[in-house]
Parts: C-alpha cells; sequence; structure tokens
C-alpha cells in the first residue's frame, strides 16, 4: 500500500498560538493542497494524525473540528485529491493519553485500521513531537519549516521547506513500495 501520513497544523494549513478554532480560521498553506493532490493522483492514501488540544483546552468542539475538516476536503476535492482518513487527539497535554503525539498512538491506530506496516512510511510534521512519534511507530519521519516552531536539524530526519518541497522530491525519487 502506498501511504503518506501528515500532522495538520503547521504542514497542510497555517497554525496559530490562539488554534485553529474554526473553518473560517483555517488557510491552508500555499502549495499544501496542490502536493496533496499530486499525492493522490500518484496512488498514494493520504491520512492525518494531529493533536488537536484546543478541543481539551474546550476552546472548540468537535463540531468545528468536523466543519474545518470538511472545508479541507472539499478544496482538495476541487483539485482532485482527498484525505482517506484523520486520526486526531482530542486531549489537552496534562491529560495525554498513547494517541496524543509525541506517543504513537494515532500513527499505530492508522497501521492497524490498514493492517500495515509503517516501515518506511513517511510522517511528515513540524516539530520535534512529530518526529519522536514518527521513531516510536517505525515510520519515516520527515520534518517541514512551514510551522510557526523553529525546528532544529535532528541527525537522520529529512527536512523539506514545506509539503509541497517534500512532496515534489519524494514523487521523483524511486521508492521501494512503488
Amino acid at each position: 500500500m502506498k501511504l503518506v501520513i501528515l500532522d495538520r497544523d503547521g504542514v497542510i494549513n497555517y497554525d496559530s498560538p490562539d488554534y485553529i478554532k474554526s473553518a473560517a480560521e483555517w488557510q491552508p498553506i500555499p502549495g499544501s493542497l496542490e502536493a496533496i493532490a499530486q499525492l493522490c493522483q500518484a496512488g498514494y492514501q493520504v491520512y492525518i494524525a494531529s493533536n488537536q488540544s484546543g478541543i481539551g483546552r474546550g476552546l472548540f468542539d468537535h463540531d468545528a473540528l468536523s466543519a474545518i475538516h470538511d472545508r479541507m476536503q472539499r478544496e482538495l476535492a476541487a483539485l482532485g485529491g482527498r484525505i482517506a482518513g484523520i486520526e486526531y487527539a482530542p486531549e489537552a497535554p496534562e491529560h495525554a493519553t498513547e494517541r496524543r503525539k509525541p506517543a504513537p498512538g494515532m500513527l499505530n491506530d492508522i497501521a492497524k485500521q490498514l493492517g500495515v506496516s509503517l516501515q518506511g512510511v513517511p510522517f511528515v510534521g513540524d516539530s520535534e513531537t512529530d518526529v519522536q512519534a514518527a521513531i516510536a511507530a517505525g515510520a519515516r519521519p520527515v520534518l517541514v519549516r512551514s510551522g510557526p516552531k523553529k525546528v532544529r536539524e535532528i541527525e537522520g530526519v529529512e527536512v523539506h521547506n514545506d509539503l509541497a518541497e517534500f512532496v515534489r522530491c519524494f514523487l521523483a525519487c524511486p521508492h521501494p513500495e512503488k
């Protein structure tokens, strides 16, 4: 199975220290939706694994998150892409479960749902916790610099400016699963 897993905030859409609380606040990073569409058109299933602690903090609810994801899916569909599945951890950090990154729970759940190993599967994120979750799940960590956090280079971890750059490189390079 051809699979790519993405973090959402800072990878697909702009992030905010005040959280993305509504569909109106959700703004895609230039080129990110086109990049997802390119992955889909190349035969990849694209999943999201995203911490959404704004729910646990009472800043927005599950319905608001669904509206955000509906908008994202509509905009992707217009470009010929789609997100095959979305996993999210709604809890605040002080009530973290095994699903909340840096724990690998969301990634492991995706692997279990699909009946696949995550060995070699890219998990693209914008933070060190994304890298930690990828490593813990046996996935291939990829960092992008499009999020608000200044990520430090981590030895052995591929780094790109944004999702569009990662996808250009990823689709241009041969992969064992092709």
